[in-house]
């Protein structure tokens, strides 16, 4: 068994994109067999900046780039979630207990065509615009204290 507490946490971005309407990004993850829907968010990568990870992710995992983008705000706390036991020891080679992610909030300045989930390493299987509450409610429950805590930092951008 493994004790959480001797490991790390991933340090890890995550982003909200949100349409004209403040309505969010929201990815049904591919991996996962109970539907769950998430925001972009990823690993940061050696020598990197949580803000260039953000844009990297949100490009691989949605084909928007960074020019159809334009930042808002980011949350100025780093927020930190752990793994359920049951995926302990499972995910990111058993290296992590959680992790440990900024986020930030971009306003996707694009039309609907310019996001393509089928990428070489794609996450999302369906993408769609949600409310806030729907994206609480369609987060994974080990998730949820963390997405609560981004939309209430970006609350005032949401519809």
């Amino acid at each position: 068994m493994i004790d959480p507490d001797s490991l790390p946490y991933r340090p890890c971005v995550g982003v909200t994109l949100i349409n004209a309407e403040g309505l969010i990004f929201a990815g049904r993850r591919l991996d996962s067999t109970a539907g769950a829907w998430q925001m972009p968010q990823g690993g940061i990568d050696a020598g990197e900046k949580p803000r260039e990870a953000a844009l990297r992710e949100l490009a691989e995992e949605t084909g928007v780039k960074p020019e159809a983008v334009s930042f808002i705000a980011k949350t100025h706390h780093w927020l930190n979630y752990d793994l359920p036991p049951e995926l302990l020891g499972k995910v990111w080679g058993g290296k992590y207990r959680g992790q440990r992610q900024k986020w930030f909030l971009y306003r996707f300045n694009g039309t609907d065509d310019l996001i393509d989930i089928s990428r070489d390493h794609p996450e999302f299987s369906a993408w769609r615009w949600i409310d806030a509450d729907n994206m609480l409610a369609a987060i994974v429950p080990f998730k949820r204290v963390v997405y609560g805590q981004v939309i209430a930092a970006f609350r005032a951008y949401l519809a």
